[in-house]
């Protein structure tokens, strides 16, 4: 990759979010804002590897995007008073003032989580908007089709114009009725961070794992009383301590049971266990995040794979499935069960999951595990070869083709 795809490549990850923010205040429309965002890094691609690269790429982007927002409105000749607007706005960009958040990234994200929108869509508009990822790594983290998860998000937008949500900065006040589908997006950023989910990108993806801590953080320290900060804080700190072990040399995917522990990160794993036991101590009955960290404090408090006390893993889980009875709680908890009563228990329980999972490869990759265990290898196999056929990354690929020909 040459310095200057390389800087075209930084500037999307870093000013999208920003640039799009910007035209959206100003012209009240989402579409517009998105469309001039992205002509303006179209015509980055084209002149910047003759003109060079600007000084301030940002601000380049920013004047770009606002004259096509501008040639846009004037084209299409409508919105006449958005017109006018547009033709007295001085093209530097006047940043509104910070609020409650003084994070440019995290206030946009309270911005786009407007409590007027369905949770599931304020979270998919945002991971859209401001998180960076695309519309098929969405609707992969919310297992629906590419083109259900476009619609979605198509109608969060009509519904903001339709019903004139104000795209403000909230205010200290608005934060609580924000922060579950804030944490939700970050949630969701994190866990692409931590295994992608598409075949065109790096299986890990450390800048999106490190971003969703570092706004973790800040939430945790702008709203200290708000359990499930803390516990997402705990539950992704004690994730990406295990990152240094998750990859083998030959971007295999190595699973739990056979990493390398002593490579694990002890700090991360020390300091998660202290925001753990801080839940705990509260007494407060615990959240969903909350009660996933404690389920990963249980796995990195053993020594290895064996001594893990998946009685407790197991108990931990029934608590979150009356918290969240979704599919893919179930098929977590079948996998600890695996480990505490034996397989035939848990594909028992994977068989009532199959409907709602069946186009998910972490299913038939357990499913096929279970049956390797079992003896049933023509099963496995077939498990194996399903699994595959949905694998998203070239890691996972790799792990699931291992064991599917270790059957003979």
């Amino acid at each position: 990759m040459t310095d200057v795809q390389e800087a075209i490549t930084r500037a999307h990850h870093d000013e999208w979010a920003r640039v799009v923010a910007s035209l959206t205040r100003r012209f009240g429309d989402l579409d517009i804002a998105e469309e001039a965002a992205a002509e303006a890094f179209a015509t980055a691609v084209e002149r910047w590897p003759v003109d060079g690269v600007p000084p301030n790429p940002g601000a380049w982007l920013t004047t770009t995007a606002n004259r096509k927002a501008i040639d846009r409105l004037r084209r299409e000749n409508r919105r006449d008073d958005k017109h006018k607007e547009a033709g007295m706005l001085h093209i530097d960009d006047h940043p509104e003032p910070a609020g409650a958040i003084e994070d440019d990234r995290l206030r946009l994200i309270f911005t786009c989580c407007h409590p007027a929108l369905a949770m599931e869509s304020r979270v998919a508009l945002t991971l859209r908007m401001v998180g960076g990822l695309t519309v098929p790594e969405i609707a992969r983290a919310f297992l629906v089709q590419e083109s259900a998860m476009g619609r979605r998000i198509t109608r969060a937008k009509t519904k903001i114009k339709a019903a004139r949500i104000p795209y403000r900065v909230p205010s200290t006040e608005d934060l609580p009725a924000r922060v579950s589908g804030v944490l939700a997006v970050l949630y969701l950023i994190f866990n692409e961070g931590y295994l992608a989910t598409g075949p065109g990108s790096d299986p890990i993806r450390p800048g999106l794992t490190a971003e969703a801590i570092r706004l973790t953080r800040l939430i945790r320290t702008l709203m200290p009383e708000n359990g499930e900060a803390t516990g997402l804080l705990a539950l992704m700190l004690l994730t990406e301590a295990r990152r240094p072990a998750r990859i083998s040399a030959n971007g295999e995917l190595i699973t739990l049971e056979e990493q390398n522990r002593d490579i694990w990160d002890a700090a991360l794993i020390a300091e998660g266990h202290q925001l753990v036991r801080e839940r705990l101590a509260t007494g407060v009955a615990p959240g969903r995040y909350q009660i996933l960290a404690a389920i990963n404090a249980v796995h990195t408090s053993a020594r290895n794979f064996r001594d893990t006390d998946w009685w407790q893993v197991v108990a931990l889980y029934d608590q979150l499935i009356h918290l969240d009875p979704s599919p893919i709680v179930a098929l977590n908890r079948a996998i600890a069960v695996a480990e505490l009563d034996g397989p035939q228990v848990a594909l028992s329980i994977m068989d009532r999951l199959e409907g709602a999972l069946v186009d998910y490869h972490a299913f038939h990759a357990t499913r096929a595990d279970l049956l390797r265990r079992l003896d049933h290898t023509d099963e496995s196999r077939a498990a194996y070869d399903r699994a595959i056929e949905l694998a998203g990354n070239t890691a996972e690929t790799a792990y699931l083709t291992r064991r599917r020909d270790e059957l003979g």
